[in-house]
Formats: structure tokens, C-alpha cells, sequence
């Protein structure tokens, strides 16, 4: 399919911890280029039905033919790791991983582990359930510049027991100045909730950075695994020294002003 509709993934409103609103949201998007925007606000901020009604109901009010947010949950599990649910809003009371898995599946919806720590590989690989993706490159988490190539691994071992099980790429906006240049690109002519989830499950999207395409694969040649792997451990020596001027400047009771956190939110 020549077409393809630009969007973001992983995205957060004021409806939980994001700093921006729908409206906000829709703007920024819109003029990016995009077409839609999965929001993925935390489940736990969520107090009843009528909370997540309102949620669904606003994400509507904001979307029409030039754009559409297709809401849906990030769902906190055992151990901190959390899941995303695309396109589900059904509250679960469940936080084992493969409960929530099934729940997102039951709910029609496309489930991916979210920025899956390290620490949480041999939890994953134990799972009888696998979700339908992995978050191989979490923008907040991994940084703007590249993905740590360990995820890779991760996924290409699942991908033995389950092989299309897809490479995701998010964003997790939260920050009204954070970095959100990492996109996906949909094999679609028009988004709706129905097409868009369609396209995620089947694989039928690429990252995309920089003009720079990312398979949803997650297969790429050595030598790029081995720029990207390069281009992270720098990116981190970064973060870690940004992390330990924070850190000493809280020590000594100063005040780091907004301007060059925000500065730092679009660095890192």
C-alpha cells in the first residue's frame, strides 16, 4: 500500500500525569504531520466508570476527519512493569502480566510491554502468554538518540516462540518540552480506532526518526545494532552526568531553573 498516515504512540494527558491537555495534544500532533495519536493514560489514576467514560468521551470530542486520538491504558503490573493496552479502557483489577495480557486481548485491543527493564527479561521469558509487541524504543526511557540493543535481543528470542509478536516504538510523552521526533507510520488511506489497531497487530507499521525507517520487525544489520548500541552508551554517559547535576544541586538546596530543565528534557 503506497499510503501511509503518520501518528505517536504512547502518549499521556492531564488525564493522568501528562502535562498537556487533548486539546494540547491534538495541536502539537497536528502539526507534526500526524494523523492520530494512541494516548495511553495510567489506569491507577482512573477512580470508577465515570473517570474513564469522561476519558473516551473527550478523546471523541477532540478527533474528527483530519485527526483522531484512539484512547486507551497503560496498566501497572507486579514489579513495576507495566503493559500497554491500544485501544482498550476497560478497567481490570488484575496486575499478574498475563492477566492483563488476556484482558487487553479479550477487550479487543493491542497489548505491548511497556520500556520492559532489564531486570524484567527472565520475567518475560517466562511468560505463557506473550503480548502482541515489545517497546524496543521507549523515547523517555531509552533516550532520544538511540534504543539500548538489549531489547532487540529480548525480542528476537520471543519472536522464536512468537513470531509476530511486533517491534513498537513510543514516545511516552509526558513533559510539555520533552523530545517526541519518534513516530510510526501506518500502510493505511484513513484512521479510524478499528483500522489503526488492525495495522499494530498485524505489524503493518515502521517506526520512523529522522526520516530513518525502523522496521516493525525489530530486525535490523549488525552494523546498525552496532551504531545504535555505540550512540546509547554516549547518549547515557549524558543522562547519568545531567542525572548527577540534579541530583547535587538538590544536595546543596539550589534551584535549577525551568528553562534549563526544559532545556535537559529535549537533550535527553
Amino acid at each position: 500500500m503506497s499510503n501511509m498516515l503518520k501518528g505517536a504512540l504512547h502518549i499521556h494527558s492531564t488525564f493522568s500525569d501528562g502535562e498537556l491537555s487533548l486539546g494540547e495534544l491534538r495541536e502539537v500532533y497536528l502539526a507534526a504531520g500526524c494523523r492520530f495519536a494512541c494516548v495511553t493514560d495510567h489506569a491507577d489514576w482512573f477512580e470508577g466508570e465515570a473517570g474513564l467514560a469522561e476519558y473516551v468521551a473527550r478523546c471523541a470530542a477532540h478527533s474528527d476527519n483530519r485527526f483522531i486520538f484512539i484512547p486507551g491504558l497503560e496498566y501497572p503490573c507486579t514489579d513495576r512493569m507495566h503493559i500497554l493496552g491500544y485501544g482498550v479502557t476497560a478497567p481490570t483489577g488484575a496486575s499478574d502480566p498475563e492477566a492483563v495480557i488476556g484482558h487487553i486481548t479479550r477487550n479487543g485491543g493491542v497489548s505491548v510491554i511497556a520500556h520492559p527493564k532489564n531486570s524484567h527479561f527472565a520475567v518475560i521469558e517466562r511468560l505463557s502468554e506473550l503480548p502482541q509487541g515489545l517497546e524496543v524504543w521507549n523515547s523517555k526511557y531509552d533516550g532520544r538518540y538511540a534504543p539500548r540493543p538489549e531489547t532487540f535481543e529480548l525480542l528476537r528470542r520471543l519472536r522464536v516462540r512468537k513470531p509476530n509478536l511486533h517491534a513498537f516504538y513510543g514516545q511516552d510523552l509526558h513533559w510539555r518540552t520533552q523530545y517526541r521526533q519518534l513516530y510510526v507510520q501506518l500502510a493505511l488511506t484513513e484512521p479510524s480506532r478499528d483500522t489503526v489497531l488492525s495495522a499494530l497487530r498485524e505489524g503493518a507499521f515502521s517506526g520512523e526518526k529522522d526520516g530513518v525507517h525502523l522496521p516493525s520487525t525489530g530486525v535490523f544489520p549488525d552494523a546498525m545494532l552496532d551504531e545504535m548500541a555505540r550512540t546509547h552508551r554516549r547518549s547515557e554517559r549524558l543522562r547519568r552526568l545531567l542525572k548527577s547535576a540534579k541530583r547535587a544541586a538538590d544536595r546543596l538546596g539550589l534551584s535549577v531553573p525551568r528553562r534549563v530543565k526544559a532545556h535537559a528534557r529535549r537533550v535527553m
